[in-house]
């Protein structure tokens, strides 16, 4: 799995994590600030880290859903054809909601105490 956020010192870090049946442990981050994330370098990135753990050892891959991701999921799935890529659940039921949220009339609610 990987993971994309900026911390404190406005850093931009992306995180991999392996899930296995006996839980989920931190793999390694990389400081992605001074990098362009396209797809190439992104691919570039989970290709290695996939090579890092072992093929035979990876049966998915997690992202989030961004377009580059997308395209890098295609190209580790015809690259390495038992791997299988998908999206972050998470991050498409985040953008749902922001979509959602876009739609909504935001009307004032006023409570009165009983």
């Amino acid at each position: 799995m990987s993971d994309g956020w900026t911390d404190k010192k406005r850093r931009c870090i992306c995180n991999f994590l392996v899930n296995s049946p006996k839980g989920i442990v931190y793999l390694s981050s990389v400081d992605t600030s001074n990098m362009s994330k396209t797809t190439d370098k992104v691919f570039e990135m989970l290709d290695a880290i996939v090579e890092r753990i072992e093929e035979e050892n990876v049966v998915q891959v997690v992202t989030d859903n961004a377009t580059n991701y997308k395209a890098v999921g295609q190209s580790l799935m015809e690259k390495k054809e038992s791997l299988f890529w998908t999206p972050c659940v998470i991050h498409c039921i985040d953008l749902i909601l922001e979509d959602f949220e876009k739609k909504l009339e935001v009307q004032e609610l006023f409570l009165f105490p009983c």
